[in-house]
């Protein structure tokens, strides 16, 4: 079908511009205007297929166009903003922050339950998750974000191996053996581990084209 070859051909030729209701407008108006052109010169006698040539010659050099399509959509992709990333990293770097300070006062604090000294950790391991969150799913000129459930994936793995370290610290502290720290530490950091490899080798390539 004639209109499906010249759909094809505008595909082809405008893969690199980017995906907007901008760019689908313009190949619906190319489409119409190549129509046109080879009903016009089969009109005169040419075959199809020298007329879709003449066709395609007439519409001129079309790259110049591409490039333009791709930087107005990477203008546009950087002045994005997910409220979702946003809150992500700055409620992610805020709880860290505010875990380490807590730790870091009450070890200096005289305290009795060294449980209590390590207790805000938790904060940590939150932040961590929810940077990591924030961090993926944030649009740049060189990469697509990635998909919210992948990133509370990776989140979630992030998040898994911190309370690793955190539950094993403070089952050494409550009980003062080491052994049941190294277990607690073995399975959640077994867990996170095993998520993210599952999640790095299966990871599809986020990078724009140039």
């Amino acid at each position: 079908m004639l209109r499906q070859r010249v759909e094809n051909y505008l595909n082809s030729v405008l893969a690199g511009g980017g995906d907007s209701r901008q760019l689908a407008d313009l190949k619906e108006e190319l489409t119409t205007n190549l129509l046109e052109k080879i009903s016009d010169y089969q009109a005169q006698g040419m075959e199809e297929d020298e007329a879709f040539r003449e066709a395609i010659i007439s519409l001129g050099d079309l790259s110049a166009l591409v490039d333009d399509l791709r930087r107005a959509q990477g203008d546009w992709a950087a002045g994005r903003i997910d409220g979702w990333s946003i809150a992500g990293i700055i409620g992610g770097v805020l709880l860290c922050m505010f875990g380490l300070f807590t730790v870091v006062m009450m070890y200096v604090m005289p305290a009795e339950d060294p449980v209590a000294t390590a207790g805000p950790g938790i904060f940590i391991v939150v932040g961590g998750a929810l940077l990591t969150y924030g961090l993926l799913t944030r649009e740049t000129k060189a990469r697509h974000p990635m998909s919210r459930l992948r990133a509370l994936l990776y989140g979630l793995s992030v998040g898994l191996l911190l309370f690793a370290l955190f539950s094993s610290l403070i089952t050494r502290y409550a009980t003062g053996e080491q052994h049941p720290a190294v277990a607690t530490l073995m399975v959640f950091s077994l867990a996170g581990v095993g998520l993210l490899l599952f999640l790095s080798l299966t990871e599809k390539d986020r990078r724009k084209r140039s």
